[in-house]
């Protein structure tokens, strides 16, 4: 595989959906900034493959709005606190530049203050605090027994809002009756 084929998608993906967007209009007139000239960071939802799709379909159909991450990853890694005004592209399970979000808020709260109205915006299971916890207890609970940490609900979370830029928000599908036993 070329391994410049990923950083080309990227590019590529980016160019449409900056022009899509209404992101970087002017450039004819006054010139590309960088901010519309560099793509911006490129990540995947999740632990795996297939929670990244399921998250990324959320997404596009206007019900996930929202994310969360530990604090600690963040420091581990060396990188910056997402800010308001940064933009993102969200990657399929196989890599595959599919959205263009931009963050609208972030808090950081302990675990046990995330709210029922942040549970909701993320949009996962049938959307309560009550199962985010128990979700995101079991994610972070996994992540931290990697680097040897335990879990306990005063754990930092970072709470991230989100607005889908491209591609426009699809409506979520209708399911098919379920059939009738005659």
């Amino acid at each position: 595989m070329d391994a410049d084929r990923p950083a080309d998608e990227i590019v590529r993906f980016w160019e449409t959906a900056r022009s899509r967007a209404g992101l970087g209009r002017l450039s004819v007139v006054t010139g590309t900034s960088a901010a519309t000239a560099v793509p911006p960071p490129a990540w995947a939802f999740g632990a795996d493959p297939q929670q990244a799709d399921e998250l990324l379909a959320l997404v596009l159909e206007g019900t996930k709005t929202a994310t969360a991450s530990a604090r600690w990853e963040y420091e581990a890694e060396g990188e910056e606190l997402p800010r308001p005004g940064e933009l993102s592209i969200v990657l399929d399970g196989a890599g595959h530049p599919r959205a263009l979000v931009r963050t609208t808020s972030v808090d950081v709260v302990p675990f046990r203050d995330v709210t029922a109205e942040h549970a909701h915006a993320e949009g996962e299971g049938d959307r309560s605090l009550a199962h985010w916890r128990a979700v995101h207890e079991r994610f972070f609970s996994a992540t931290l027994a990697e680097v040897g940490r335990g879990f306990d609900d005063g754990l930092l979370v970072v709470c991230e809002r989100l607005q889908l830029l491209h591609p426009k928000r699809r409506p979520v599908r209708e399911r098919a009756p379920e059939p009738v036993d005659a």
